[in-house]
């Protein structure tokens, strides 16, 4: 497929997912944009934001062509109820799980280059008696491998061994085997998909000081530094585990081309503080290619116009660039 086509999924439709799918049609983009939703609530949430928009029926069999600003391809999934600005409604749960299903199933079949994800409410989704921890882990179910998330902005890169979990919760799953795991995908990914030859990573401990010699925790001296020693002696480039209250310093991660971290709290929070709006979700680990938004739902803001597009935008471009130049079943095998 020369000409990318990304499947696009604008999230819980009382959200700001469909603002955000609407404002990036507008645009020019490299790439084919199908959006994957009910049509009459892009329809509607168009005429709210006073924005152009002609929407066609997605034809997979037809070959992908170049965006045109203002007209949507859409592969249409019927809303439960009708949806309402800022106020969820778990009747809409199958809905967004649906148009999940369909861009993960078009990616693994070949009809799409990617797919970009907008955000989805995961209370109301489990309020409908759905057991729901977030994309990464439903992708996984849908396509198979091993998921580990991965947000980037601009040269900063974090992945995280653990993801949606209670902190109470992180410290049994910090298991050599899950390390190992995390690691291989993370350092296969930076090589097939990012294009970089050696990639350099640095692993955070888990507990303050990285455990200082085992005063403050043991996970360091059970786990993690066993764990990074064995794979250094097969030649990964490997630094740690280092203290997370310093491994985001400037002299730190000069030279490095990613940060593991050991659960979501200890990583995200620097990264987003570095650039949140412009900061991208991919989840390393799957056949597919998948990148999405770095908040919420924002539903305070939903079809009020207000919504800044930056991330959305950047999880697109992101998209679009790794279909162009990357092998995704490259870095997807699993762990020898």
């Amino acid at each position: 497929m020369d000409l990318p086509r990304i499947a696009i999924t604008p999230g819980e439709p009382a959200g700001v997912g469909p603002d955000l799918a609407l404002a990036l049609v507008q645009d020019h983009h490299d790439a084919e944009l199908v959006v994957v939703a009910d049509p009459k609530l892009m329809q509607e949430r168009a005429r709210r934001l006073g924005l152009a928009m002609e929407w066609m029926r997605f034809d997979p069999l037809a070959p992908a062509c170049g965006h045109v600003p203002g007209r949507l391809p859409i592969l249409a999934v019927p809303l439960g109820v009708s949806a309402v600005c800022g106020h969820p409604d778990p009747r809409n749960a199958t809905y967004v799980l649906e148009t999940l299903r369909l861009a993960a199933r078009g990616c693994t079949q070949g009809a799409f280059s990617a797919m970009v994800t907008g955000p989805v409410q995961k209370s109301v989704i489990n309020e409908a008696g759905i057991p729901f921890r977030g994309h990464t882990e439903f992708l996984a179910e849908q396509t198979g491998g091993d998921p580990v998330m991965l947000l980037t902005a601009g040269d900063l890169r974090v992945a995280l061994v653990t993801t949606h979990l209670p902190l109470s919760e992180v410290s049994p799953h910090i298991t050599r085997e899950r390390l190992e795991r995390a690691i291989r995908v993370l350092e296969r990914s930076l090589r097939s998909r990012f294009g970089i030859d050696t990639p350099r990573i640095l692993v955070c401990g888990l507990n303050p000081h990285a455990g200082e010699a085992g005063h403050l925790g043991q996970e360091e001296i059970q786990v993690i530094a066993p764990t990074l020693n064995r794979l250094r002696a097969q030649g990964l480039a490997l630094a740690g585990p280092l203290p997370a209250d310093t491994a985001f310093t400037p002299q730190r991660l000069e030279g490095a081309d990613a940060v593991l971290a050991m659960y979501h709290d200890q990583g995200l929070p620097v990264l987003k503080y570095v650039g949140f709006g412009r900061a991208v979700n991919v989840t390393l680990g799957l056949p597919i290619i998948r990148t999405s938004v770095d908040h919420g739902t924002a539903l305070d803001l939903a079809g009020t116009g207000r919504a800044h597009v930056g991330s959305f935008r950047a999880a697109l471009a992101l998209a679009i660039d790794l279909a162009k130049r990357s092998n995704p079943s490259e870095g997807n095998s699993p762990p020898p």
